[in-house]
C-alpha cells in the first residue's frame, strides 16, 4: 500500500473532526532551519527521532525542539536495549516519510503498529502543536487534544516521557 499523501492526511484529520491549519514553506531539514518559521507559527515545535534496537523493535520519539534527548537514558526508561537511528529505507517502509520529514503524522502509515510512539510531556502541554504533514515543505498545526485523538485513531497509544530542555529553542 502506498504511503498517505499530505492531502490524504488532511482528509483523515477532517474525517476525525480535527481542526488543522497548514503553512507551506521552503523545505526544512533540521530544527535549526525550521526556527526561521517561529514568528509565523507560535506554539509547540518538535524534533522527531526514528529509533530501533537490535531486536527490530521501533520507536518514534517526538520531543520539544529544545529537548535534550539522551539515547542512553531513554534506553533505560523504555527498557529497550541499545537504541540507534533507523535506516532511511525502514523509515520509508514503516512511516512513509523521507529523512528530514519525520513526523508523528507518519503514524497514519503504520496500521500494523510496528512503532511505539513516545511523546515528550513538555511538548504535549503546548498549544497548538506543529508537525510536518508527511513532507518537510509544510507545517500543520493541531490542538494537543486533537493530536492525541489522531494518534488514537491510528491505533497507537502514547508513551509519555519528560525530556529536559537543552536550552532556548
Amino acid at each position: 500500500m502506498a504511503p498517505a499523501t499530505p492531502d490524504e492526511l488532511f482528509e483523515r484529520l477532517d474525517a476525525l473532526g480535527i481542526a488543522h491549519r497548514t503553512h507551506w514553506h521552503d523545505p526544512v531539514f533540521t530544527v535549526a532551519e525550521s526556527r526561521s518559521l517561529r514568528g509565523a507559527l507560535p506554539g509547540g515545535h518538535s524534533k522527531n527521532l526514528f529509533l530501533k534496537n537490535k531486536k527490530g523493535d521501533l520507536w518514534l520519539v517526538t520531543a520539544a525542539e529544545d529537548a535534550a534527548v539522551d539515547l542512553k537514558a531513554l534506553t533505560k526508561t523504555l527498557a529497550a536495549g541499545r537504541l540507534s537511528f533507523g535506516k532511511p529505507d525502514l523509515l520509508r517502509d514503516v512511516l512513509g516519510v523521507e529523512p528530514g520529514s519525520v513526523t508523528p503524522f507518519g503514524l497514519i502509515n503504520d496500521p500494523d503498529r510496528r512503532v511505539t510512539f513516545v511523546l515528550d510531556q513538555r511538548l504535549a502541554a503546548m498549544e497548538p502543536l506543529h508537525f510536518h504533514p508527511l513532507v518537510n515543505s509544510a507545517t500543520t498545526a493541531v490542538s494537543a487534544a486533537d493530536f492525541r485523538e489522531f494518534v488514537r485513531a491510528c491505533g497507537h497509544t502514547v508513551v509519555e516521557v519528560t525530556f529536559p530542555a537543552d536550552g532556548p529553542a
